[in-house]
């Protein structure tokens, strides 16, 4: 089956960001020219999603506005016979059919995806978590479309991280009873475990925000008991979900940047920048000249 529905969940405060997201969601902080929730939406839309619903909460309207029609910003820039950035701001308005549902309280990633249950439907669903920006010359969501197309698993996006490092994300269990396919890039699971010390990790591979999920996914997040903070985990409903019906990792081509902490957010720039046709060459320059001074 077609996967035709994305879900972002939006609704955090953001508060690595503060003073800056006090008024402004972190997802609207610009990575160069365009927002960072937009970059996700393009990879969504360049891998044949059709719809995306977005689950906010009320201080995120912004996000809601930056994806809708502005006719009067439309008008001035049409006046003034601006036409390159008339198009530009047009084709975020066109650029996908928007779903928007309030997640009254903020109990965890699984209780965002489950709020997202009555308009996803029966069918499998991408979640992508736009903190996680990957650049690479395939779309990282496709990538996993394509090992879901092959396995009719759910999928989970990985990547490679250090044992020190593996405490800051869910682990995958690799089932090594069975092969693993596309040059060992698909991987069959046992399970997840959410944030293990290096000690206690069953392997190196961290899932990444962006993850293909069957609607039976829905029914385990439902009898997911709370957590720390109340929160209900999306890994621990996963990790159950593992042992009843197939799920694999995909460990996908591009660079991945945490754009949901400052100093990712500012490696995204950097990365986005040095290959800008038009800030690249300034950007290039810029460095060249510090790492001048500083020799």
């Amino acid at each position: 089956m077609k996967i035709r529905t994305a879900v972002l969940p939006v609704a955090g405060w953001g508060t690595r960001f503060l003073p800056a997201t006090k008024a402004v969601p972190k997802e609207l902080l610009p990575i160069v020219d365009r927002p960072a929730i937009q970059y996700a939406i393009e990879e969504a839309v360049a891998s044949g999603i059709e719809r995306v619903i977005l689950v906010t909460s009320e201080h995120k309207r912004a996000i809601e506005d930056h994806f809708d029609i502005s006719a009067d910003l439309e008008a001035i820039l049409e006046q003034r016979g601006d036409i390159e950035h008339l198009r530009a701001v047009r084709a975020v308005a066109d650029m996908v059919h928007l779903v928007t549902i309030r997640q009254k309280e903020q109990l965890g990633l699984g209780h965002a995806v489950l709020m997202a249950r009555d308009a996803v439907g029966h069918e499998p669903f991408a979640v992508m978590l736009p903190d996680d920006l990957i650049f690479g010359a395939t779309p990282a969501l496709a990538e996993l479309m394509e090992a879901y197309v092959a396995t009719q698993a759910s999928v989970l996006g990985v990547m490679r991280v250090a044992p020190s490092e593996t405490h800051r994300y869910g682990i995958v269990d690799p089932d090594t009873t069975l092969p693993t396919s596309d040059q060992g890039r698909t991987i069959p699971l046992r399970g997840v475990v959410e944030k293990p010390d290096a000690a206690h990790a069953p392997s190196a591979l961290a899932v990444v925000g962006r993850y293909i999920l069957g609607p039976k996914i829905f029914e385990r997040l439902e009898q997911t008991p709370h957590g720390l903070n109340g929160e209900i985990q999306l890994t621990d409903a996963i990790h159950t979900l593992a042992q009843e019906q197939p799920v694999v990792a995909r460990h996908f081509s591009g660079t991945r940047y945490d754009v949901g902490s400052p100093e990712g957010w500012l490696r995204a720039n950097l990365h986005v920048a040095l290959d800008h046709p038009v800030y690249g060459p300034v950007v290039r320059g810029a460095v060249a000249a510090e790492n001048e001074r500083l020799t």
